[in-house]
């Protein structure tokens, strides 16, 4: 079953649930959000029974939101406590700790950042929210100089945005301060089947515009990128499957493998594929399998077709996160039609609020393979250019 919730269900989530009758949870914020009663639609009382008499039940839901409901309303199961073991930080470091036993973190209270010494962990090192999402709050530490700058940013950036989330999705009351990740950075969408084998239904690259870079600018898929990865990431989700017990499980995995091929995980996000509807619609724009029909019915990419009538292609999501430099509620407007148009291929525009989220929405593009010059471009760009501030006389 599906579980809605803010901020954003697409279009392309709505029609897969009305085309292949997906069962939908009528919450209160899936009716805010547009949904009505429709064919295999749930109330939550039926929801509930339902994972009551079926526990293997498959929950997927499309926002770091909906973990509310689950904590609130299926604590029979065993969903709460497989969230937590991801979505803490903490957490997730002590269950991966049999197969990363050197690895360096530390847990800390805001309050206490004035005091730290930073040299207890060395450097580098990164600090973020024990609960967070979308880069918020997440600062690089390269060296000792940079520590005291980090605290200031820290207290202004997280004024705002964690007042954006509920505490299941960014809790700013504890941080965690690790050993940073290094090597090329990807992005998995996948889940376990009922046996607890993983299916992998897309696999991206995370770009970066340099070593220090933290925004989640580009996203970028195609033949080499799922070929390359396709086994050995298949290899390690069983391994986390296997300490974590998972079975009818989603997952979005972000992480890292270094020059020597070491796969090391910054984090795994329960019950979900990437947020705002973001790679796994990119997965269906792109290679034509939708995921999340094939997770509800236990569908599996056939990657040999699919890559091989997609050669010479890439496929990426743009997210523009405001980097402007200007306040979202001092902006006007944004020009995000015109700045779609630098774009060889656009498959997808999807304006966001700015004044509410801190980012003007998302592009889903098609590039030729062997020239990604607009994706580095759209790297290093601010887009102030395409910004329109308030006049404010």
């Amino acid at each position: 079953m599906i579980l809605l919730d803010h901020p954003y269900v697409s279009e392309l989530l709505f029609r897969a649930i009305a085309d292949h009758n997906l069962p939908v949870v009528l919450t209160p914020a899936a009716r805010e959000l547009g949904l009505t009663k429709v064919s295999g639609s749930l109330t939550e009382d039926e929801a509930v029974a339902l994972l009551r008499n079926n526990p293997d039940t498959r929950v997927l839901t499309n926002s770091e939101n909906a973990i509310g409901w689950v904590a609130e309303n299926l604590g029979f199961t065993s969903l709460p406590k497989s969230i937590d073991l991801f979505k803490n930080k903490l957490t997730f470091r002590r269950l991966l700790a049999p197969l990363y036993p050197d690895f360096r973190y530390l847990e800390i209270a805001p309050e206490a950042a004035t005091l730290l010494d930073p040299q207890q962990i060395g450097h580098p090192f990164v600090l973020k929210p024990a609960v967070g999402f979308f880069s918020l709050g997440v600062h690089m530490v390269t060296r000792p100089e940079e520590w005291p700058q980090v605290q200031e940013k820290l207290a202004l950036q997280l004024a705002s945005p964690s007042r954006l989330y509920p505490a299941e999705v960014l809790d700013t009351s504890s941080f965690i301060l690790e050993e940073i990740i290094t090597g090329t950075e990807y992005a998995i969408d996948a889940y376990f089947d009922g046996d607890g084998h993983p299916v992998i239904t897309n696999i991206l690259e995370h770009l970066f515009s340099s070593a220090t870079d933290v925004s989640d600018r580009v996203y970028l898929t195609g033949e080499d990128t799922i070929r390359n990865n396709l086994d050995r990431f298949t290899g390690f989700l069983a391994d986390v499957g296997k300490l974590a017990g998972l079975k009818n499980f989603p997952v979005h995995v972000e992480l890292r493998v270094d020059e020597a091929g070491k796969i090391v995980p910054i984090e795994i996000n329960p019950l979900r594929f990437g947020g705002w509807c973001t790679t796994a619609d990119l997965t269906a724009l792109a290679f034509g399998f939708n995921p999340y029909v094939a997770f509800l019915e236990d569908l599996r990419p056939d990657w040999e077709a699919i890559l091989s009538t997609r050669k010479g292609k890439a496929y990426s999501i743009v997210v523009l996160d405001n980097s402007t430099g200007l306040a979202g509620n001092s902006i006007l407007s944004f020009a995000i039609e015109d700045l779609a148009k630098r774009f060889h291929k656009p498959l997808a525009i999807r304006p966001v609020n700015h004044t509410r989220h801190p980012l003007f929405g998302f592009i889903f593009t098609e590039t030729p393979a062997d020239d990604l010059s607009e994706l580095n471009w759209i790297l290093h760009s601010d887009l102030r250019e395409f910004a329109v501030a308030r006049d404010v006389r």
